[in-house]
């Protein structure tokens, strides 16, 4: 039998209460939890605001807020806020901006912005009664949500399209209706599932009222956005002629530089082990900008691995050309950004951010984000081919392994030129630090 108590009213709690409670179900102090108040803030305004974004809050989890400079996106440069945890992402992306910056920058480009609404059901007639009665059950979902999206017309936007989809041979009475929303400068999540939900009542009232007793009976299964976004797509690349790439080809010749490179993206259009860590390395950049502005980075990710997976197989949603004198790597892919609601405006940093950006439209935005996505691709293959990846990623580990080893700053400065030429790990700089300490005048 189960010696677990059952926690009730825990949203309730105080800060103080919550700690206590967690300190008594796992033996500690109370003052084994002082660093979560050493993270909250002495602003009390900004700190009521971080804490009403999520639930049960104790302090706050810091990030590294950066920034990376001279980026030149469509002829225009920008400085980029970054949040991230991993150590060399902004040097990554500031390093190809840097390459990049003489050479025409980043060319970005959307394609589209459409989100997919689903109200999905269950119903036991004929699929013709469906289709008959379509025109109007458009008209009454559309009219239920008219209040809901009213703002999102005023910007432009609102519903686009509707369309009934029959699954009935896959599953049992089920069918789709699906909605395509243009959201304009919102990503439009809460907005979009709040209409979807009004709209799923009307339809479930209408099929009531409106067809025989026999056919009555439409079980709503659920209404709600789906963060797959093929029909939301910035398309960003960059290009230069081969020669341009000698100041970064290392031991290699120009040429040789770009044919290894496109051999590199190409195996990661063919092996889903490659891929998998090649799309990683793009959403390193992408996801540090997301969160810097206040974006759903879980969303932009998880409809990047489904489009990357579009033809039947996972795939890297970069390509790379060459011909015998052109040189060109391309980001395709969806995204879902927005510059008006959620945390955009309420959270300090991410509004901040955009200020920063140049107070961006969501279009603006995404054509930002994938040039950052980009840059942090073209610098991490560049770095696979020629030097490898640990000889610029382990410069930044050193500075966290002296941090956890709490060396001091005479001790990080003789670290860093030690290791300059060496193999980075725990264990050597571990006992470089204690050969340091034995060195020390008595």
């Amino acid at each position: 039998m189960s010696q677990h108590k059952y926690i009730e009213g825990f949203s309730s709690l105080s800060n103080e209460e919550k700690i206590q409670l967690i300190a008594e179900r796992q033996g500690k102090n109370t003052e084994d939890f002082n660093v979560l108040q050493q993270f909250k803030l002495h602003n009390k305004e900004i700190q009521s605001k971080l804490d009403d974004i999520s639930e049960n809050v104790l302090s706050n989890y810091f990030l590294p807020y950066s920034i990376a400079p001279n980026f030149i996106i469509n002829n225009k440069a920008y400085f980029v806020p970054m949040v991230t945890e991993e150590s060399s992402v902004v040097a990554a992306a500031s390093a190809a901006a840097k390459f990049w910056f003489g050479k025409g920058g980043f060319s970005s480009k959307v394609i589209s912005t459409t989100k997919i609404g689903q109200i999905h059901f269950q119903w036991g007639g004929k699929l013709s009664q469906l289709v008959t009665h379509f025109k109007d059950i458009k008209k009454i979902i559309i009219e239920s949500s008219a209040s809901i999206l009213a703002n999102m017309k005023e910007r432009n936007g609102g519903i686009t399209d509707i369309e009934l989809l029959d699954f009935s041979d896959k599953i049992s009475n089920y069918y789709q209706i699906r909605i395509s929303f243009e959201t304009a400068d919102a990503m439009g999540a809460n907005v979009i599932n709040t209409a979807l939900e009004e709209m799923a009542k009307s339809l479930k009232q209408y099929i009531n009222s409106n067809f025989l007793s026999s056919e009555r009976d439409c079980e709503i299964i659920m209404a709600i956005l789906s963060n797959h976004t093929p029909e939301s797509i910035v398309e960003c690349s960059v290009e230069c002629s081969i020669d341009k790439l000698a100041e970064i080809s290392g031991n290699l010749t120009p040429h040789d530089f770009a044919h290894k490179f496109k051999t590199a993206v190409d195996i990661a259009n063919i092996d889903i082990y490659r891929a998998t860590t090649h799309n990683k390395g793009i959403f390193n950049g992408i996801d540090a900008v997301v969160l810097a502005t206040g974006n759903d980075f879980r969303a932009v990710e998880a409809s990047g691995h489904s489009y990357a997976s579009k033809d039947g197989h996972y795939k890297s949603l970069t390509t790379a050309e060459v011909d015998e004198h052109t040189f060109k790597y391309t980001l395709r892919i969806p995204m879902a950004l927005g510059t008006v609601g959620g945390l955009t405006k309420t959270h300090p940093l991410a509004k901040l951010s955009l200020e920063i950006l140049g107070n961006p439209s969501a279009k603006e935005l995404m054509e930002i984000t994938a040039a950052v996505g980009l840059a942090s691709t073209f610098s991490a293959v560049r770095a696979l081919i020629t030097t490898g990846i640990q000889k610029g990623h382990m410069r930044f580990h050193l500075s966290n392994i002296l941090n956890a080893l709490n060396a001091n700053n005479i001790q990080k400065d003789k670290a860093i030129n030690y290791f300059n030429d060496k193999k980075v790990s725990y264990k050597a700089v571990q006992e470089y630090i204690e050969s340091l300490k034995i060195d020390l005048p008595k």
